[in-house]
């Protein structure tokens, strides 16, 4: 995802490779909780080699391989265990080969342009929901509650049509 989103690309090539893997992170998180969904998110070998560094952030799961074994090996060896009849694993990856390897186990795949377009659709369902929020506590000014104005629309049809006939 790194080398593919253009705020996360911008900051790699500014050697801030740190930031982008915390802005990643931030937003797969946001993604998660709203959707109710469980990320896992698998880094490179770093920080300590020859061991496999596991911990949550942002409620995720974080995984940097251990030195000598890809991410790519590590997904695909945990999308077979995971994949199951109640458990539908997807696998965010760019990689041809990769996608491949998923979709004989059963997972799916999505690559790392329509999980940004995902997250961008996100970020607009998250922003259209805090304003439904907001306003859902707003009153109008009217002396009448939902009930008088259901009951005065009622009102309303009944007079129409009587004027009718």
């Amino acid at each position: 995802m790194i080398g593919f989103w253009p705020e996360l690309v911008r900051l790699k090539n500014q050697e801030r490779l740190e930031d982008a893997r915390d802005l990643l992170l931030k937003r797969l998180s946001s993604y998660a909780k709203y959707e109710g969904i469980e990320v896992i998110v698998v880094f490179d070998a770093q920080l300590v080699p020859g061991v496999t560094q596991s911990y949550r952030k942002h409620h995720l799961e974080v995984i940097f391989t251990e030195e000598g074994t890809t991410a790519d090996t590590y997904i695909e060896k945990m999308a077979r265990e995971l994949n199951n009849v109640l458990t539908q694993v997807t696998v965010a990856t760019s990689d041809l080969a990769e996608q491949w390897v998923i979709f004989s186990q059963g997972a799916l795949r999505v690559s790392a342009r329509e999980l940004y377009k995902l997250l961008e659709k996100n970020d607009k369902n998250i922003e259209n929901h805090q304003k439904e929020l907001k306003f859902s506590h707003f009153r109008r000014n009217s002396p009448w509650d939902n009930e008088q104005l259901l009951l005065l629309n009622q009102k309303l049809t009944e007079l129409s049509q009587k004027k009718k006939k």
